[in-house]
């Protein structure tokens, strides 16, 4: 398996140093080795992209190209999809709602990252279901009484780690004639991706969740809407033509009715890729896709770090692990839990200088969800107990081990 770069070891509070557990990878995984190495290698002959002449424009729209077919492949792009890079998957899925028919209404549930839950300009929010079973069927009344255009939902839970019933609700979506769009983030780094398996029309997910750190998103899907949408960002690359006479074949007039400008706007990811692309995130990104692709995603290893990690919770009286669908629900690898009788930032403090562990507190830009399943947790635990503020997450990948999950569940016994 391709390795990580990691700090190695850190020093504690007491003078002591041990290798550092970083258990906060959800938000940003660390960088693959071979993702750096790719960098390092283009950036003698780093150049402009498109457009270019000579030995560096050459060779760096054939690199930034190519990553473009790479993470194709990797999602299992079909023909008619297209790939446009982005800065996230925020990025992604506010591009996508500028592209959905204006008069199209989103459906999605209340369980979601704020960024598939804000951009949406016409929304319906379903309550977040209590298993996947209650999900699909939820989707299914929503959209038996009213035609909507898009479906959008997460694959897996930034706060529990459950994986949605994705391919079930695109079954759904398109037998009511609606789209479906997914945000894969917390997926595409811990088990496969495709398109077609999921059954799913959009797909967006990060680099700096996929081991390539270096600003770079996808977009992934059918290209009708987005060749028909107004580029998301207007400038030089997204325009075809631009004329100063109004009189660009095909195109539409911006400005004043005295100063208009005529303008033919590119098809293809070009019209939503305006300006310098970034040619070092998507190359990363290809990079680490190609990597994932090739070894796999260690899917049964981290299968049993998760049962590992839930099982010694489970143990803690004063710590109750945070869910929406069942106990024996499939998860990646994400746990998130309420504490009583400590304030989460100063816990996070003290694993981060007397243990070498990061974690992460918050309620992690999902804040009906994880205040609903924060209130829930407390009650299991004490129903007399005040709600904690904050929920606690630990989340991993490639670089986890057994010691790392160890040590957590040790400090959490040391109050």
């Amino acid at each position: 398996m391709s390795t990580i770069l990691s700090p190695g070891d850190v020093k504690l509070r007491d003078g002591r140093s041990v290798d550092f557990a970083n258990l906060d990878v959800a938000a940003t995984a660390p960088c693959l080795r071979v993702v750096a190495d790719t960098v390092a290698e283009l950036l003698p002959f780093y150049g402009s992209v498109h457009r270019g002449a000579g030995a560096l424009s050459e060779r760096c729209t054939r690199e930034y190209e190519q990553a473009r077919e790479t993470v194709a492949d990797f999602l299992g792009g079909r023909d008619g999809d297209t790939v446009i890079f982005t800065r996230n998957t925020t990025d992604a899925l506010n591009l996508l709602a500028r592209a959905v028919p204006p008069d199209s209404t989103v459906v999605t549930f209340d369980a979601e990252h704020h960024a598939n839950l804000l951009p949406w300009r016409r929304t319906v929010h379903l309550e977040a279901p209590r298993s996947p079973q209650e999900a699909v069927a939820a989707l299914e009344r929503a959209l038996r009484r009213q035609r909507h255009g898009l479906v959008s939902v997460t694959a897996a839970s930034n706060v529990t780690g459950e994986v949605w019933p994705v391919a079930a609700l695109a079954e759904v979506a398109h037998r009511h004639g609606a789209r479906i769009a997914v945000d894969a983030a917390q997926l595409a780094p811990h088990a496969p991706v495709d398109l077609t398996a999921l059954g799913a029309d959009y797909v967006a997910f990060s680099g700096h969740k996929l081991y390539a750190p270096f600003g770079a998103g996808v977009l992934a899907g059918r290209a009708d809407w987005l060749d028909a949408a107004e580029p998301y960002l207007a400038g030089g690359g997204a325009s075809a033509n631009v004329d100063g006479s109004c009189a660009v074949d095909g195109g539409v007039s911006i400005g004043g009715p005295d100063r208009g400008i005529g303008v033919r706007w590119a098809t293809g990811p070009a019209r939503h890729e305006a300006g310098t692309p970034n040619l070092l995130g998507a190359v990363a990104l290809a990079a680490a896709c190609r990597a994932l692709a090739a070894e796999g995603h260690r899917e049964q290893a981290e299968r049993a770090l998760v049962a590992r990690l839930r099982a010694g919770l489970a143990e803690l009286p004063h710590v109750e692990e945070l869910r929406l669908f069942g106990p024996d629900a499939e998860r990646v690898g994400i746990v998130s839990f309420a504490v009583l009788g400590e304030d989460p930032g100063e816990l996070a403090t003290r694993l981060g200088r007397d243990h070498g562990i990061g974690v992460r507190t918050g309620l992690f830009c999902a804040h009906p969800l994880t205040r609903r399943l924060l209130a829930e947790a407390t009650a299991r635990l004490d129903r007399s107990a005040p709600v904690p503020a904050q929920a606690v997450r630990a989340s991993f990948g490639l670089g986890t081990t057994e010691a790392h999950i160890d040590r957590l569940l040790d400090a959490l016994r040391r109050r």
